[in-house]
């Protein structure tokens, strides 16, 4: 069993919370996930780590609001337990020798980019970073991007806060202004993520994608996170949780795994009704 620590809600739909896992906590390095389960009959479900407190052995974890078993997280106070707690899994973001990097973050995607921008800042590498949100009463984590940047741009789609526009806008300015970088990490939606790496490519920057919006059960075994890779004009078969979850942005066929992707939009949004109408009785 693995205790709550702290529980923070950033925003109307995503929640943070430091989990006491002091063995995860002295291993585990950006970009990679754990998995857990709220409960023995739940399912399991993989979370990127957003921070550690090695001291504290704790594991700081950041989800959305989306179906049951994150609607049965949420649930949890500080105090509580929640049954399995594993990691650290996948392959750790590689940060050597980047002297200039640009982090593109956009949404909930931001709780993974957050700890990848402070490992640069850390190394010494100079850090810009761009993130984005639909609106102001969905940004998060605004403070902890711009204690480890050198420069940070906020977009919101609607133009509530910040700049008006997506976080293609200002990256395109920065590269057709003669913005070098030695590389482009992008973390957030399947649709950002193309279009950040389609800005990109006209200047030739290397991009790296974090693919961990198509992964489910973390192992590879369900299939879930299978996606495709062009390699020297050949079609390689990857699989986020074990392969990655960070790929070379060019090589990756967004648009297959944004269509494998909507195939679970519904049962998502099922399972999230009947679990909030089953807990609804049990509380009436």
């Amino acid at each position: 069993m693995y205790r709550i620590i702290t529980k923070k809600n950033l925003n109307p739909t995503v929640t943070q919370m430091e989990i006491e896992a002091p063995l995860v906590a002295n291993k585990a390095l950006p970009g990679q996930f754990i998995i857990l389960r709220v409960n023995e009959e739940g399912e399991r479900i993989p979370l990127t780590v957003a921070g550690v407190d090695k001291a504290r052995g704790a594991v700081k974890i950041i989800f959305q609001i989306v179906g049951a078993t994150t609607e049965l997280l949420n649930r949890k106070n500080e105090g509580e337990f929640i049954r399995d707690f594993v990691g650290p899994l996948g392959v750790p973001t590689h940060t050597d020798g980047i002297k200039k990097v640009c982090i593109v973050g956009g949404g909930v995607g931001c709780a993974i980019a957050m700890p990848v921008a402070q490992a640069f800042h850390e190394q010494g590498a100079e850090v810009t970073s761009i993130i984005g949100f639909r609106s102001k009463d969905l940004l998060i984590l605004e403070d902890e991007f711009r204690a480890c940047s050198d420069r940070l741009v906020v977009m919101t789609d609607d133009g509530s806060y910040a700049r008006h526009g997506n976080v293609t806008v200002p990256l395109k300015e920065m590269l057709e202004a003669g913005e070098r970088f030695d590389l482009i990490i992008t973390i957030g939606p399947l649709i950002m993520m193309k279009f950040v790496t389609l800005t990109a490519k006209p200047f030739g920057v290397p991009v790296t994608v974090s693919m961990n919006p198509i992964m489910i059960d973390g192992t590879g075994m369900c299939g879930g996170c299978r996606l495709t890779l062009v390699q020297d004009g050949k079609r390689v078969t990857k699989f986020a949780c074990v392969d990655g979850p960070d790929f070379n942005g060019y090589e990756v066929d967004f648009d297959e795994a944004m269509s494998r992707g909507r195939m679970y939009f519904h049962f998502e949004r099922r399972a999230h009704e009947k679990t909030c109408n089953l807990l609804k009785g049990a509380n009436a």
